[in-house]
Parts: C-alpha cells; structure tokens; sequence
C-alpha cells in the first residue's frame, strides 16, 4: 500500500468532526510550507546579490564627508 493509500485509509475511517480538524491542520502545514520556501528564497537572493561584496574595495571614505553631524 501506497502512503497515499495509507492516508486515504485512514482519513475515511476518521469521524467527520476529525476529518475537518485534520483539513484543517493540511492548510496550517500547506501555509507554514509556504513561508518556509519563501524564506528560503529571500535568503538564497539575498546572500546571491551580496556575493563578492566584502571583496570589492570602498567607494567612499571620511574625507569624503562634506557635513559633519556633532
């Protein structure tokens, strides 16, 4: 048997009230999948665009302040 089949199994043997207690939780993960793959995705573009940049030399030095803030 299949997990599928495994799941299906079991999901029909479940009381109706459960059945939607558990549709309920599939969403919650579905949601929680989500935002796990788009921090995933922020965080592999922004370590891609910030790559070779500790390496690059400075554009601007203190001298090149024009007004000082004290």
């Amino acid at each position: 048997m299949t997990l599928d089949e495994k799941i299906q199994h079991y999901i029909k043997k479940l009381p109706r009230p459960f059945q939607e207690e558990l549709l309920d939780f599939i969403e919650y993960l579905m949601m929680k999948a989500e935002q796990q793959e788009k921090q995933e995705w922020d965080s592999l573009s922004l370590s891609s665009a910030m790559r070779g940049m500790e390496d690059e030399p400075g554009l601007y030095s203190l001298s090149d302040i024009k007004v000082a803030f004290t």
